[in-house]
């Protein structure tokens, strides 16, 4: 098709903003704003919460093309496959990666609860907390169920997903139209390139929004240090540092095997995707970085309309990292509240995350969400314990926000190489 993204074209686009000065790369400027964010947190915190605006303005400029590109992306990917068993056939091999990835995420994090006891003597009186905090969370955890999953994943009317953001639908919609464009034949060509010039014009929007990325990083880590700070915290320092111990644990054990199985090195790996882990951990949101994954993604030699259906998939099907926070934030409440949890009680949760971390896909606040629905439901811990987590909540987001931007991008090489769709010379060159 005339006019397309190839792969080598990105390949090229990306080599090219890796041999530019240090001074001029998107990482050092997001690296600085961060330092910046941080010294301004701590020295002036009422200054600092004024710089909230500008974190959340970033996400909102990523999340404006967010939708129309994956919607691109996925149609001209899927249309141009022309092969609805492939199709199949990666949905399937997608979802195998993705359960496996969330068990084990759920598994780690409960095992090394169990290990390291975060909330051990704490003692805490839930009737003593404050339960109103968290009365709004308890609301939308009651949306969660298989039911209200189902029904999510179909937006209400055509424009509906993309005027809500939600991921998810998108990814429905788009499937849906690639077939019917399969479906239609040659004629569909016009409607195609279309797609096809409508996706160049959002990756370059995205490759000019990104350079505001240093400005959104320090608002986003001044507001975190301004109204949190680190003193404040101490009581409940163990578990957020005992939890970066954990993703980074989950981190290795996860993509170290990716990483042997498609023979690439894990820690040019994560080189690699430098810029996109920084913006992830400043904003304590992985759609921004969305965008920039999977151009990255193809210029590694995954096939581009692979790329264009797993990584949006992995949004709302592999929260390894929503699932790390889930499994030990729920072992913490219990130990911290005196509530016993035996092996057979603990083993009964690891079925109910795995329903409820799917449940909250589309969901804003999704972690906190998920966690009030786990608890609610099982119903033996306090839900007023909740209020512990909600001073802490996005210091631990911005742990398992870059975990979930590792292991999903890691997930996806994998799934490209089962699918032989990696060009590993590329994919060497590019790490290179």
């Amino acid at each position: 098709m005339a006019g397309k993204l190839s792969g080598e074209d990105v390949s090229l686009t990306t080599a090219v903003e890796s041999r530019r000065p240090v001074w001029r790369q998107l990482w050092l400027w997001v690296l600085l704003a961060m330092i910046v964010g941080v010294v301004l947190g701590v020295t002036d915190p009422k200054l600092a919460l004024q710089m909230q605006p500008f974190g959340e303005l970033f996400i909102r400029l990523i999340s404006m093309v967010i939708g129309p590109l994956i919607f691109c992306t996925i149609v001209n990917g899927i249309a141009n496959i022309a092969d609805m068993s492939r199709v199949g056939r990666v949905a399937l091999k997608s979802l195998v990666v993705f359960e496996a990835m969330t068990l084990m995420a759920i598994i780690v994090a409960l095992v090394a609860a169990n290990l390291l006891h975060p909330g051990a003597g704490m003692n805490v009186n839930a009737a003593d907390l404050h339960s109103g905090a968290v009365g709004d969370y308890v609301k939308r955890a009651e949306q969660i169920s298989i039911t209200a999953f189902a029904l999510n994943i179909v937006p209400k009317t055509l424009l509906g997903a993309f005027v809500e953001g939600n991921v998810l639908q998108v990814l429905f919609l788009a499937v849906i139209c690639g077939f019917a464009l399969i479906g239609v034949g040659k004629k569909a060509q016009p409607l195609l390139d279309v797609l096809d010039i409508s996706m160049q014009m959002l990756f370059r929007i995205v490759g000019i929004v990104m350079w505001v990325a240093p400005i959104g990083a320090f608002g986003a880590i001044a507001f975190t240090v301004g109204k949190f700070g680190v003193a404040s915290l101490a009581s409940l320092g163990k578990l957020v540092g005992e939890f970066y111990l954990v993703c980074l644990v989950f981190i290795v054990m996860c993509v170290v095997p990716i990483a042997m199985w498609c023979g690439f090195n894990i820690l040019k790996f994560i080189r690699y995707f430098r810029d996109e882990i920084l913006i992830s951990v400043a904003t304590t949101s992985s759609e921004p970085v969305l965008p920039r994954i999977m151009t990255k993604l193809t210029a590694l030699g995954c096939n581009r309309a692979l790329v264009g259906f797993v990584v949006p998939a992995g949004y709302s099907f592999n929260l390894t990292g929503a699932c790390l926070y889930l499994g030990m934030a729920t072992i913490f409440l219990a130990q911290a509240t005196n509530t016993p949890l035996d092996l057979m009680h603990q083993l009964g949760l690891v079925l109910l995350m795995t329903v409820t971390s799917k449940g909250a896909a589309g969901i804003s606040g999704a972690a906190f969400v998920v966690l009030t629905a786990t608890i609610a439901m099982d119903g033996s811990i306090p839900v007023s314990s909740l209020a512990l987590m909600l001073g802490i909540h996005r210091l631990m987001s911005q742990g398992f926000t870059p975990t979930f931007v590792i292991t999903n991008t890691a997930a996806a090489m994998g799934i490209a190489k089962w699918d032989n769709a990696l060009d590993q010379d590329q994919m060497r060159k590019a790490l290179a």
